[in-house]
């Protein structure tokens, strides 16, 4: 059975008729045959949503009514929740104990959305002249939404429920490697009552498929997720027709331990905040900075747990890591860890390939690495921790803001003084103090330099799917 393109809530076929395997990770089998959207069906898509947009209900739907259907769609998101991360599990290479909580943080997601869509508001303005001066908040039009492969339901979810909650029309440009969650919450939500024409999910190559959708001029709205490179041209074409954009891009975080935290509490956290998700991850804090005094402590003790990683089949219950996405991905880790070693880091664990089938790595540690190294300063998108010492709080912060990107991070320490000001010196869009967690549902997310633009998630969304129009009435 081919899985079809949804097109204004309805399946339909390639307009050439093309379709693309999917490959299991955790095999590297076929797990599905996926109906491939080309530039004919990115048109037609465009066409329905700005149709949709103009002509349909959605826009001019009650905010509470919107919010309603979004609310629907959480609860029917749980009530299938063990299918949905099976299938997610199986398409991601994720631990299945991961994926449901990332099918449990979409339901979440449209939850929030839910409530919150008849919370957006304008304001009133005291003005010169005599009259009332308000603002209010519009939807932007068609959204493209372009999703990478890492979280391929939870980032969905990020962009689909405020795009939806603002009245906007939508077309989702899922990954190709891992289609299949976003179709089914397509589906979802044509379920709970999303009117027929307002979103579309267009699995497909990002060449050509998301190339068509980032220069239609119908867009109004880009939000991509994905690497650095590719963000750049989605800017540079967006740029031609002025259509808005938000990127959040790649990440090389820093993971701060102070000589005073408390390792105890830190290990685990830092050892997760590096190897969730094996590695793929744009938070991934993969420079673990570490103050001398405690240096040594602290690689013994990270080595010891990451060789105690159960790495293993996703729809294993004792899994904890599961293969990369793509013999690709795989194979990138790998040059990177030879990179380090050449470049003169201590390996200290890790980074063996398991026999048999699938995309497995083990997850490795690399110390004493200089922090102007490429493995330190490239992103690496797979199980690699690199260790690298140093002395002074002002140290610290130099060496965490010496990347282009600036993405996420953590600080550990007791002294609170201290956490304020690394806090505040280190350039990252969002940082935990004592803790591995730094993206919330209800908080804004989003990265500084080479990380992206705008933020996603809690109220700061709606700056990304509105349109700030100003009235002025007058008294005469």
């Amino acid at each position: 059975m081919i899985e079809q393109l949804l097109l204004g809530g309805e399946r339909a076929p390639a307009a050439e008729g093309r379709t693309f395997e999917v490959l299991e990770p955790a095999t590297g089998a076929p797990m599905a045959e996926v109906a491939e959207g080309g530039p004919e069906d990115a048109a037609r898509a465009v066409e329905i949503a700005a149709r949709a947009f103009d002509e349909g209900p959605w826009r001019r739907t009650s905010a509470t009514e919107r919010g309603r259907v979004l609310l629907r769609a959480s609860g029917l998101v749980r009530d299938r929740l063990e299918d949905l991360a099976r299938l997610e599990a199986r398409n991601g290479g994720k631990p299945i104990a991961a994926a449901r909580g990332e099918i449990g943080l979409v339901a979440a997601v449209f939850e929030y959305w839910g409530g919150a869509a008849n919370k957006i508001t304008g304001e009133t303005i005291p003005i010169q002249q005599p009259g009332i001066d308000l603002t209010l908040r519009e939807p932007v039009g068609v959204c493209a939404l372009i999703t990478p492969w890492n979280f391929p339901a939870v980032i969905a979810s990020w962009k689909i429920a405020p795009a939806l909650a603002c009245g906007n029309t939508a077309v989702v440009k899922p990954a190709s490697q891992t289609p299949l969650t976003a179709l089914a919450l397509g589906e979802i939500l044509a379920e709970a009552g999303l009117p027929e024409g307002t979103l579309s999910v267009l699995p497909g190559p990002g060449s050509t498929t998301a190339g068509a959708l980032v220069a239609d001029p119908r867009v109004s709205k880009i939000s991509f997720t994905g690497s650095t490179e590719v963000g750049t041209r989605v800017m540079q074409t967006a740029a031609t027709n002025i259509t808005r954009v938000s990127l959040e891009l790649g990440g090389k975080s820093a993971n701060v331990v102070f000589a005073d935290a408390d390792l105890d509490a830190c290990l685990e956290p830092s050892l997760w905040s590096v190897f969730d998700n094996a590695g793929q991850d744009c938070c991934s804090r993969s420079r673990a900075f570490v103050q001398r005094p405690v240096y040594d402590e602290f690689v013994q003790r990270i080595a010891a747990l990451t060789d105690a990683i159960a790495v293993g089949a996703p729809l294993e219950e004792s899994t904890q890591m599961g293969p990369l996405i793509s013999e690709g991905q795989r194979r990138t880790a790998l040059d990177y860890l030879e990179v380090g070693l050449a470049e003169g880091a201590r390996h200290v664990t890790g980074g063996e390939v398991p026999e048999g089938p699938g995309y497995y790595l083990r997850p490795a540690v690399l110390a004493d690495v200089d922090n102007g190294w490429r493995v330190a300063q490239e992103e690496i998108f797979g199980p690699v921790l690199c260790v690298i010492p140093f002395d002074t709080e002002e140290e610290a912060v130099r060496m965490a803001n010496a990347s282009p990107y600036g993405l996420s991070g953590s600080i550990w320490t007791r002294e609170l003084g201290r956490a304020i000001r690394v806090a505040k010196g280190i350039r990252t869009g969002v940082i935990g103090v004592n803790s591995a967690s730094s993206v919330f549902t209800e908080a804004p997310f989003g990265g500084f330099k080479r990380s992206g633009i705008g933020r996603e998630m809690g109220m700061h969304a709606v700056n990304l799917y509105t349109e700030v129009k100003n009235i002025y009435l007058s008294e005469a």
